[in-house]
């Protein structure tokens, strides 16, 4: 008998049928794949599973009979959990006191970091329970939400891209937990674009397309491409670098030794890091989580400024001490890793979304006038340009999927051609045909003479984009070395702290 069965599930938002009379059974010990294209509608038919939205149509039986699941409550009370993509903490507080907001009323504080420190053990999800959630990285936030679900011993556990934040390590983990967790008789519905891990991890997969569902299959029994093209109804396309990287070209970003001392007790210091980038070139920034990419991020964008203004330059001048809005009015641009919240505000429509990095550099703002109107066709342009799915003109940005969302930043970045991009993460979440998209408009971009400097936790996108590798490692930085003579090996020796690795 299926654990959970969802009958001829239909959700219409307006004129958009988000989920089209959806079929699928999920079986005690099944690791079960949801698959589907940014916006074909995986994330709707979850938050049904979980309470969040209530079907149009159809039904759901649990262990064969029909329920009702009125609010998310009523879903953990029947032994249902989900770990959402985008986090749902406060930053103030710490590991236990978020995770004590959803255990019982009256339940003490002290038993909640021991239970955290036992699950977290048992499933080799490490978590200082007592360290404030702010000075994470976003690899241990992901731990939090995974370790706050298990803590509710739930039969059916649902997991949206659980591992886009995660290192390989942590991934490989996390397979072995969701293993355990399916062989103690329970279920896992894994949502991921990451089709190699649903190959390797999961028993039967169901595709969604435009909301619909249109295939189930073994996916041990498909390629990766095969799979790739059930979701998007079409052969993904091949990401070209096209011509090599001009060696020559001039110096677009320039760090000299720059050192910054960490900003609280478990941040990163940045010591001593130089770094050269030239027009046309892709250079890569591989790590793993927590070394120091979200502070030289910071230092990079001037989000944080830094002493010496000479210890970085765009196109030669000095902006150490230039703050975010004067880098882009040199021609920079940034697009940090956290899509909601810090590239874009959730509440605020798109058009709203575009005049947060266009106001200094977009002719969006006249003599202190707003032009709406531009800002408005700047967001259907940049929608146009990078597929952006959405359910009507104008959406909240916190309405899209996240690879929508992700386009969305991405491309608002990108259309004004800037002279240098850094951009954190960019497929993080996202599609294999978004990500091909996305990849393929930095190296573009790049080779119309432009500097583009990706930070990335995937090596699979770091090996396919970058012209240079370099890796962050407890804040300091490699030197970049050309792409083609690199390994994996190699790299992975660098992530692990062995700067001078042969």
């Amino acid at each position: 008998m299926p654990l959970i069965e969802a009958r001829g599930i239909v959700k219409i938002f307006g004129t958009l049928r988000a989920n089209d009379g959806i079929d699928l059974k999920i079986m005690p010990h099944e690791i079960h794949a949801l698959l589907g294209e940014n916006g074909a509608g995986k994330s709707t038919f979850v938050k049904i599973l979980y309470g969040l939205l209530q079907p149009n149509e159809g039904q759901l039986l649990w262990q064969g009979r029909p329920v009702h699941l009125p609010r998310p409550a009523a879903a953990r009370a029947l032994g249902i959990g989900m770990v959402f993509q985008h986090f749902s903490l406060f930053d103030n507080l710490t590991v236990a006191e978020n995770v004590a907001l959803a255990q019982p009323p009256g339940t003490r504080l002290r038993e909640v970091e021991e239970r955290i420190a036992a699950v977290s053990a048992a499933y080799g999800l490490p978590l200082e329970p007592r360290r404030p959630v702010y000075t994470l990285s976003v690899g241990e936030r992901q731990r939090i939400e995974i370790v706050r679900c298990l803590m509710q011993d739930p039969k059916l556990l649902i997991l949206d891209e659980p591992t886009s934040v995660l290192t390989p390590q942590e991934a490989d983990q996390l397979f072995v937990t969701l293993e355990r967790i399916a062989g103690e008789g329970r279920a896992v519905l894994y949502i991921s674009h990451r089709l190699d891990e649903v190959r390797r991890l999961c028993q039967t997969a169901t595709v969604l397309r435009h909301g619909k569902l249109v295939a189930t299959c073994d996916p041990r029994k498909e390629t990766a491409a095969s799979l790739a093209r059930l979701m998007v109804g079409a052969d993904i396309g091949v990401v070209g670098l096209g011509r090599p990287a001009d060696e020559s070209g001039p110096v677009r970003l320039e760090v000299q030794s720059l050192s910054l001392p960490a900003e609280d007790l478990h941040g990163v210091a940045l010591k001593d890091i130089s770094l050269a980038v030239r027009s046309g070139e892709v250079v890569a920034i591989a790590g793993v989580a927590g070394n120091g990419q979200s502070e030289l991020f910071a230092a990079l964008s001037g989000e944080r400024v830094v002493g010496a203004a000479a210890a970085v330059k765009i196109d030669g001048k000095p902006v150490g001490r230039l703050g975010v809005t004067g880098r882009r009015r040199l021609g920079a641009a940034f697009v940090p890793e956290e899509r909601l919240g810090h590239a874009s505000v959730p509440r605020m429509p798109l058009s709203r979304n575009a005049l947060l990095t266009g106001h200094a550099t977009g002719g969006l703002v006249s003599y202190g006038l707003i032009d709406m109107g531009k800002a408005s066709q700047q967001a259907d342009t940049i929608s146009r340009i990078f597929q952006v799915r959405k359910g009507k003109a104008d959406p909240e940005a916190g309405a899209l999927s996240g690879g929508n969302l992700q386009k969305f930043v991405v491309g608002r970045e990108m259309l004004r051609e800037p002279s240098l991009l850094i951009i954190n993460q960019p497929t993080w979440g996202v599609d294999a045909g978004a990500a091909a998209l996305i990849h393929q408009a930095l190296i573009d971009l790049a080779r119309r003479g432009s500097a583009v400097i990706v930070i990335s936790q995937d090596l699979d996108e770091i090996f396919q984009i970058a012209d240079r590798i370099s890796v962050i490692h407890d804040g300091r930085l490699s030197q970049p070395e050309p792409a083609r003579g690199m390994s994996m090996e190699r790299i992975g020796l660098l992530m692990g702290g062995a700067a001078h690795a042969h």
